[in-house]
């Protein structure tokens, strides 16, 4: 296990360990529905006098148990950590997830991690969580095994959507519509813009060409990127400076018949410079229109000044 975002922790010292209130999960994308569990972690810490944890994996479990069908992430390693840090926990403690630790038996990854590990005082969950080999741990063993380690179980219910649907917030929901290019609704699940990250790479300098210079974005495969489509967004920088872009997503079909795969280009409004290799992120903020084929080469570049207009008006600039 690894301990970050905090320096209280010292697994060295024989002193008797400050009991911690703990939750466990992928915490993939730290949406409202997580955030919800980490506001519970905090409240409970304090009245209890103890520290507050999130236990969660250096990968998605399911990358290592079903990898035909793990979910693509919402947010790599670095970004959840950094949105858990946030979010004000005491610490977050990370999980070697491998092939091995797959067939942990959930009473033993309970007496690893949550007793031996962290001296757990309380550990709260969402009513559906299961954990361990074939998903046996569940909130009825964390009952059981309560007592005889010395913590109890605090089961909450999950955040509904709040927008009539009937379904939780759920890592899968914002997946679902960032696959439909629902980024507002992505907005409006995670509590934040969808923000991808990636280096900024060479093209073929096409955009350039017809006078709309874009920053050619590599995301890794790993990572869930929405539907093809005209954005708009901001790309962060290094620095920290954030500029308000028009993005477009997809095989840029008035260029190509069949491309192999999307590209991911962001054209900075009222911006010169050279970005290349330069790694920065990218919020997707609204979304403008589908991709499509143009007759010719006037007919696309009136349609990105249209693009980018709408960009302005939507970002309020």
């Amino acid at each position: 296990m690894i301990i970050v975002n905090d320096s209280k922790f010292d697994f060295g010292s024989d002193d008797k360990k400050r009991r911690c209130v703990v939750t466990i999960g992928a915490y993939d994308g730290v949406h409202r529905g997580h955030q919800a569990v980490i506001e519970q972690v905090r409240q409970q810490a304090e009245i209890l006098d103890a520290r507050s944890v999130v236990v969660t994996f250096d990968r998605h479990p399911a990358s290592v148990v079903r990898p035909e069908s793990a979910p693509l992430l919402l947010t790599d390693l670095d970004q959840k950590l950094e949105l858990l840090a946030a979010t004000g926990l005491d610490a977050t403690c990370i999980v070697r997830f491998d092939e091995a630790s797959s067939h942990e038996a959930p009473s033993d990854f309970v007496k690893r991690v949550l007793v031996d590990g962290l001296s757990a005082k309380r550990v709260i969950i969402g009513e559906d969580f299961h954990f361990g080999y074939k998903r046996g741990g569940n909130v009825a063993l964390l009952r059981e095994l309560g007592p005889k380690f010395n913590f109890d179980v605090m089961p909450i219910e999950l955040i509904a959507r709040g927008d009539g649907v009937d379904e939780p917030v759920s890592s899968t929901a914002i997946r679902r519509a960032l696959a439909g290019g629902q980024v507002e609704l992505a907005t409006q699940l995670l509590g934040r813009h969808f923000e991808v990250r990636g280096v900024v790479v060479h093209g073929d300098q096409r955009g350039s060409q017809i006078g709309f210079p874009t920053a050619n974005i590599e995301v890794p495969k790993a990572i869930c990127i929405p539907a093809d489509g005209v954005y708009a967004g901001v790309l962060t920088r290094q620095d920290g400076s954030a500029h308000i872009c028009a993005i477009n997503l997809g095989r840029r079909p008035t260029f190509f018949e069949h491309a192999d795969s999307s590209m991911l280009e962001a054209h900075l409004l009222d911006f010169s410079g050279d970005l290349y290799d330069e790694k920065v992120k990218l919020s997707f903020t609204h979304f403008l229109r589908g991709e499509r084929k143009f007759e010719n080469i006037d007919a696309l570049k009136m349609q990105l000044k249209h693009d980018i207009e709408q960009t302005r008006a939507v970002s309020g600039v």
